[in-house]
């Protein structure tokens, strides 16, 4: 079994050796180390890698959040804090999850079972290059979760900066989930999905009518861009009877 390498990282004694206890009786992660600062965590990452940090956030020199932002992007992070109001700068680090005090190892569990889905999915991924494009689905992460997405239930993409809003037409509301417009746009298969628009990425096969420059969606109606337009033409010709 390939173990998840991992530290902990809180300067609370007692919360740092329930986590660390945790860590030991999971069969697929492996401690490495443990440290009650982030200074020292951050010495030790200079010369080791890990793939896992289990991070407290309100800690004195330097916060989770601080330390966090220094981080490699392959090194993933799961904050464990007692205060519920950074949850949004976690979002916005790409935290695979973030955990209230007092945890359980019951909620623990659930989390890093997450993460080994993610780390399992990287692997799969580097081993086999065509993955993306040979299946009929996609996953992307969101709200600390991996969500496996049918090409058959996606409707178009929308985006917002780095920020990227997903609308299938089973869900009420849009997954949203962190890329850009043009790594998205490079991952679809083209015969499926289509830019029409520096917002917008739709599913072919879910269109049903075009208003002169628009797309309309439900009560939604998306433009079609002068610069996407002439591909957007040409497939509408190729199916025109």
């Amino acid at each position: 079994m390939n173990k998840i390498t991992c530290i902990a990282v809180d300067d609370e004694p007692l919360a740092l050796g329930l986590i660390v206890s945790y860590v030991k009786k999971t069969p697929f992660l492996e401690l490495v180390a443990e440290f009650d600062n982030p200074i020292d965590a951050s010495e030790f990452l200079q010369d080791n890698r890990v793939e896992l940090i289990f991070l407290d956030i309100k800690m004195p020199d330097l916060t989770g959040v601080e330390f966090a932002r220094t981080l490699s992007d392959d090194c993933k992070v799961i904050f464990t804090t007692a205060y519920d109001k950074y949850a949004v700068e976690g979002f916005q680090l790409h935290a695979l999850d973030y955990l209230l005090k007092p945890i359980s190892y019951e909620v623990f569990l659930d989390s890093v079972k997450h993460a080994k889905q993610y780390f399992d999915l990287l692997k799969s991924e580097s081993s086999d290059k065509s993955l993306k494009t040979d299946e009929n689905y996609l996953f992307i992460k969101a709200d600390y979760q991996i969500h496996r997405i049918d090409y058959s239930e996606i409707l178009y993409f929308e985006g917002l900066k780095d920020y990227i809003q997903l609308y299938t037409k089973n869900l009420r509301d849009p997954i949203v989930f962190h890329s850009t417009m043009k790594s998205l746009i490079e991952k679809l298969p083209s015969d499926k999905f289509m830019r029409i628009h520096r917002s917008f990425i739709v599913s072919l096969n879910k269109i049903k009518t075009v208003e002169r420059d628009r797309i309309i969606f439900g009560n939604k109606r998306i433009p079609i861009s002068k610069q996407f337009k002439p591909e957007f033409d040409e497939f509408i010709k190729k199916k025109f009877l």
